[in-house]
């Protein structure tokens, strides 16, 4: 997850200890400091990382699990799992969503630099996402969400975006919808009216669609609390 974020984007976090690392010492770094204490970590535990390999399924074998992926099988008597709350990209089903144009994360501002950029969401992903674009020179950005306020996301981010709007930055659509994308423009509904901007990138941070299935068929017990598991 680290690995994905923006480039020098602040990570906040707590001291902690934990097993065989030790002292964590952060409380607010960056990315790219982050991931240089857990590759340093990495090494001096000499635990084996095996990127690029997707865990198709986990069966139950006599006393341990198989864990089946695409690569090889791989015998254990315990699994670990840590596969984060993100899940897989969650789409909007809207007309030229599958474009070139569209992403669902943001990993370098820079390159977004002298272009104009709609980024979709509420969260932290999404305002984080907007406001680093808007502190790229010569971007055009428009931060469109459906909810009438940011209230999901941390204070410091949503007073990011303040900051931006005041500076002349960044736009905000509130109380509004992508309905449809194109090559040149993105077409947003907001409340009872359509309106078309033109747009060179689109950013969508929905959330994600998370892995009940799998885990239940791992035979976990998954209990829905609301929406659709």
């Amino acid at each position: 997850t680290v690995a994905h974020y923006p480039r020098g984007k602040i990570v906040m976090t707590a001291p902690a200890v934990l097993p065989i690392v030790g002292e964590v010492p952060f409380r607010e770094t960056t990315k790219e400091t982050l991931l240089e204490f857990w590759y340093d970590a990495q090494k001096k535990s000499g635990v084996e990382i095996n990127t690029g390999e997707r865990v198709e399924r986990i069966e139950n074998v006599g006393d341990g699990f198989a864990v089946v992926t695409a690569k090889a099988t791989y015998r254990t008597r315990n699994v670990l799992l840590a596969i984060g709350r993100r899940g897989t990209p969650r789409k909007l089903g809207v007309p030229g969503e599958d474009l070139p144009k569209v992403v669902y994360r943001l990993i370098d501002p820079e390159q977004y630099r002298g272009r104009r950029v709609v980024v979709t969401g509420g969260g932290d992903s999404a305002l984080e996402a907007a406001t680093s674009i808007a502190a790229e020179p010569d971007t055009s950005v428009v931060l469109v969400y459906r909810g009438e306020a940011f209230t999901r996301a941390k204070p410091a981010n949503r007073d990011r975006v303040e900051r931006a709007q005041q500076d002349g930055r960044l736009d905000v659509m509130l109380r509004s919808n992508i309905k449809a994308i194109a090559e040149n423009c993105v077409t947003i509904a907001r409340e009872t009216e359509l309106c078309e901007i033109e747009n060179d990138d689109v950013i969508i941070c929905a959330g994600g669609v998370l892995p009940t299935k799998m885990l239940r068929e791992m035979g976990i017990a998954v209990e829905t609390k609301f929406g659709t598991p």
